[in-house]
């Protein structure tokens, strides 16, 4: 029988970790505490630090996330004395390995005043949550949107890290977001599709490429279930779920529905989310002569947000950035066909005519038309519907997915490998 680091007696793995998120409970990462939940079901003690408190009160969470809120450390909502002593106490258990990590956002900042800053605050979160690591017994770390600190973190503490990269961003400008050396001083490193695992490639060196996991992201699809029956049609109902922001193509679907309009009016488009660009959208739509035909929910919880998917008839995602949207999976999941642009890692969700549809990024006329094609086509929208759904239960179920996910965990997290890879960040920071 043996004991590993971290680990309990008879495992080969550890059993314990920790998750770093940048956010949760959060409307817009509602499937973080939905992993972390799952690989719990899967026997592991996960224990959250997150960046941020959560983006509503307590009162106004669920259940569930009021329940995460409560047992989850907060890094920014720490005060000035845990800050201190935990620095204090930081640079006498690993003093070289702490004046290492301080001067690393001189190096980070590439002489820029600005990401200098922003980089010596990433050492100050990521001392605060190494401590954390080292008080309650936790060797590894896995961390979702919040790499800059998990990479500082994995210099100056005895702990491995691994990353989820979702993606698109960070793929945009690597060399900006230090992603292959994130990769180099991960234990592992997973991407959501293979769209972003090739991304991941592209910038790593091949001797890396070992590190690399694809772990889909998922749905729980006895949650994520079609209604009975959908409201009768006409008005056809159009639905956009996501964050208001430039990236996400609004202003495209806005002119496109336009177009739908031009021809027919009994069609109605239906914004769930809120975000900087809701406004200038509003706008937008009045111009268009479209505004009694939109509305704008802005954000909704989760039941809330399974209401309005059952209300619809079409699933709209316009987006020019993506990863693979979890929007898409929990509307193809309640059986809505679902349009999005052919971009990313989307065409692995999406059979293009099979269980959606599939179209140019930015184009507008095509967009109409595929919107028009369904709004006039019940008989498709049901038959791509119940295709969407087999899709998620086959490739995108939480369960089967968080079980996978836990199999990278046991793997890589043996004890001979973790040990290895404890080992070679114990080595004296100065030669890095």
């Amino acid at each position: 029988m043996t004991s590993g680091r971290n680990g309990i007696a008879g495992e080969q793995h550890p059993a314990r970790l920790a998750y770093l998120v940048a956010q949760v409970p959060a409307v817009h990462h509602t499937y973080l505490l939905r992993e972390i939940r799952a690989l719990r079901v899967q026997g592991f003690e996960v224990e959250v630090a997150s960046i941020s408190a959560p983006d509503r009160p307590l009162s106004a969470l669920a259940p569930d996330e009021a329940d995460e809120a409560r047992r989850t450390f907060y890094v920014k909502s720490a005060g000035l004395a845990a800050v201190a002593f935990a620095h204090a106490s930081t640079l006498l258990r690993h003093p070289a390995r702490y004046l290492a990590g301080l001067a690393l956002p001189l190096r980070l900042g590439r002489g820029h005043w600005r990401n200098t800053l922003y980089f010596f605050l990433y050492f100050v979160e990521a001392v605060l949550v190494g401590r954390w690591m080292e008080r309650n017994g936790l060797a590894h770390a896995h961390v979702h949107y919040a790499p800059n600190v998990g990479l500082i973190m994995a210099r100056i503490f005895p702990i491995t890290v691994s990353f989820t990269f979702h993606g698109s961003g960070e793929f945009y400008d690597p060399e900006g977001t230090f992603l292959a050396e994130k990769v180099r001083h991960s234990l592992f490193s997973c991407a959501i599709s293979y769209y972003g695992r090739s991304q991941l490639m592209r910038i790593c060196e091949p001797e890396q490429w070992n590190k690399l996991e694809i772990t889909p992201l998922g749905v729980d699809t006895a949650l994520f279930v079609p209604p009975p029956a959908r409201p009768p049609s006409p008005p056809v109902q159009v639905l956009c779920v996501g964050r208001l922001s430039a990236e996400k193509g609004h202003r495209v679907l806005l002119s496109a529905f336009a177009r739908v309009a031009a021809r027919r009016r009994d069609a109605r488009l239906r914004f769930v989310g809120d975000g900087a660009e809701r406004r200038a959208l509003e706008a937008f739509a009045r111009e268009l002569g479209i505004s009694e035909l939109v509305v704008f929910e802005g954000s909704l919880n989760q039941p809330e947000l399974r209401r309005v998917y059952s209300q619809s008839h079409i699933m709209v995602l316009p987006s020019f950035a993506e990863g693979v949207p979890v929007v898409l999976m929990e509307a193809m999941a309640m059986q809505l066909p679902c349009i999005a642009t052919h971009i990313t890692g989307i065409p692995e969700l999406i059979q293009d005519g099979v269980s959606g549809l599939l179209v140019p990024a930015s184009d507008d006329r095509e967009l109409a038309e595929a919107m028009s094609y369904l709004i006039e086509s019940p008989e498709v929208r049901e038959r791509m519907g119940i295709a969407a759904r087999e899709r998620i239960i086959r490739d995108y179920d939480l369960s089967t997915n968080a079980a996978r996910l836990a199999g990278v965990f046991r793997r890589r997290l043996s004890v001979p490998a973790a040990a290895e890879a404890a080992a070679a960040d114990a080595a004296p920071a100065q030669r890095r």
